[in-house]
């Protein structure tokens, strides 16, 4: 067994709820509950119905899975599929640098909807989930050699359910080698002309995450050096890596650095929806003449270099665009799910202002890199007076962390449309107290539709 192999299985199969620091265990409330809140609002979204119309008539099967918002159990590999295609949709989930981990919450969310899973026992697979895809997106950078972040996704799960179906560590090192040697997908899905699929290759994985530890816990072997071995990941796709410790090994938790998202919009256009807010008052838009925006080098590559970008044809481009977010702003004054509808997205009327705005890095800005996040808007008008916003660390960084106010007020967003403010005061009042729940299940049904 290799020593990649053998420090995640060793990670998974040791830590229980007793190793949670109370902040550790007080942020994974608030992703939880920052997940669900998303799910909800795309509760009727095209990927959902697809999975939906996919698992017509499918019964359970021995690993049933809940579906969220609905009573009704599946195979829990069409569970998670669909779960995490709610929580996916929007691009308004939780996100680390190289990802999201809370793409991997549909897996865990189906099996507790299925079966008597403690609050306790959730968190502590929740948390084994997000440390090992924290510490494989800071490692094996995979982005940077044009792979995607579904590798680590199908990886983090894997390791999450393991944990969470009490697997042995023989098991468990069989699902990390199932899913490291099957789960090595292209990057292409976030490049160009953006697809629905971009918010749905993570779900994707999360499912085969899910069945790689099925498989393992059926008696299935997997490679056992998948990651060090002739023509494994290092030798193939990354070089080699070595993964920071994990809690268990003396390191810290990564579970409470990751970002909350305040707007439904790829992370590096946080801050650009701050800064547009600040000057829209102060520059007419008729007499604007240039904008520029100052970036760091990734923000530019991401979501303000392609042509696409000043001509997205799709919610998913728009999300993703500097120039569409940035515009819209300026015209609406804010961001939400609606502002990528394909009325919005398609508007001609917004071109023109679009075409004025250049993506620029900055080295000050760059340097802000990792551990900062900042962005500068340069307004222009036509008689040469020039506006000016920086943003650091917008709310919701690890730097400025979102509160449990703010955490709320976004569910209640979601969900309030859907349920009313009653029933979401007490699924709220039911999810802050779910460490101490002796069985999910009741919790999960409140969010029954």
């Amino acid at each position: 067994m290799d020593k990649l192999t053998h420090q995640i299985a060793s990670f998974a199969t040791t830590l229980t709820f007793d190793h949670l620091s109370d902040e550790t265990v007080r942020v994974a409330t608030q992703h939880l509950i920052d997940a669900l809140g998303c799910a909800i609002g795309a509760q009727d979204s095209e990927p959902a119905k697809i999975g939906r119309r996919l698992a017509a008539g499918e019964t359970p099967g021995k690993y049933a899975g809940r579906l969220l918002l609905e009573d009704r159990l599946l195979p829990s590999q069409s569970a998670t599929f669909i779960n995490s295609c709610m929580i996916r949709n929007f691009d308004f989930n939780d996100r680390y640098p190289g990802g999201h981990p809370s793409d991997c919450l549909g897996a865990h969310l189906a099996l507790a909807g299925a079966g008597k899973i403690s609050g306790a026992r959730f968190l502590t697979a929740m948390v084994v989930s997000y440390e090992i895809f924290n510490r494989m997106s800071d490692s094996a950078q995979l982005s940077r050699t044009g792979w995607d972040q579904g590798f680590n996704i199908s990886l983090a799960t894997a390791a999450g359910i393991a944990n969470l179906l009490g697997l042995t560590f023989e098991q468990t090192a069989n699902a990390i080698g199932i899913s490291a040697s099957s789960s090595v997908p292209l990057r292409v899905t976030r490049s160009g002309e953006l697809t629905p699929w971009k918010n749905v290759a993570t779900p994707y994985a999360a499912r085969n995450g899910l069945f790689a530890a099925q498989l393992a816990a059926e008696g299935m072997q997997g490679p056992q050096t998948a990651f060090e071995g002739r023509d494994g990941l290092f030798q193939k796709v990354t070089g080699p890596f070595e993964l920071a410790p994990f809690p268990t090994e003396g390191g810290y938790f990564l579970t409470p650095v990751v970002l909350l998202k305040y707007w439904p919009i790829e992370t590096n256009g946080q801050p650009v929806v701050w800064a547009a807010q600040e000057l829209r008052g102060k520059t007419p838009l008729e007499e604007i003449a240039d904008i520029e925006a100052l970036v760091n080098i990734f923000t530019k590559y991401e979501i303000g270099s392609e042509p696409e970008k000043w001509d997205p044809q799709t919610r998913e481009t728009a999300d993703h665009s500097l120039p569409y977010i940035l515009a819209r702003t300026l015209v609406d004054g804010a961001i939400t799910v609606d502002s990528f509808g394909s009325e919005s997205v398609l508007d001609l009327a917004l071109r023109p202002l679009m075409q004025k705005i250049r993506v620029t890095v900055a080295d000050d800005i760059e340097a802000m890199m990792p551990g900062g996040m900042g962005f500068r808007l340069i307004i222009t008008m036509k008689d040469g007076t020039a506006h000016t916003s920086e943003i650091i660390d917008p709310r919701g960084h690890p730097n400025n962390p979102m509160q449990d106010a703010d955490i709320e007020a976004k569910f209640r967003a979601m969900a309030e449309p859907v349920y009313g403010a009653a029933r979401c005061d007490a699924a709220l009042a039911g999810w802050w107290g779910m460490r101490d729940a002796a069985d999910l299940r009741p919790l999960i049904a409140l969010l029954d539709i």
